[in-house]
């Protein structure tokens, strides 16, 4: 077996993905899903999207919560590991 390649800044099991990115994605593009497109979280990214659109806009709030809650609280990416900071 042979080890994986050493990737600077990161720590062993830690996503590649930036919470900060993330969450900011979330605040300003949360009406589309950006913030969990980005992450990897493809179904709820297409639920965000679809209850924005459903509603006129107004789910948008989700991902505004959604994008606060990831820069708070941290998040993971779609393979369960933590999201670096």
């Amino acid at each position: 077996m042979t080890t994986p390649p050493y990737q600077p800044g990161y720590a062993p099991g830690q996503s590649d993905k930036s919470k900060v990115v993330a969450g900011i994605l979330g605040i300003l593009l949360g009406t589309f899903g950006a913030g969990r497109f980005y992450t990897g979280h493809t179904k709820i990214a297409v639920l965000q999207l679809v209850v924005s659109i459903v509603t006129c806009g107004v789910g948008a709030l989700w991902g505004v919560i959604d994008g606060i809650m990831i820069l708070v609280n941290g998040g993971t990416d779609a393979q369960g590991r933590p999201l670096r900071d």
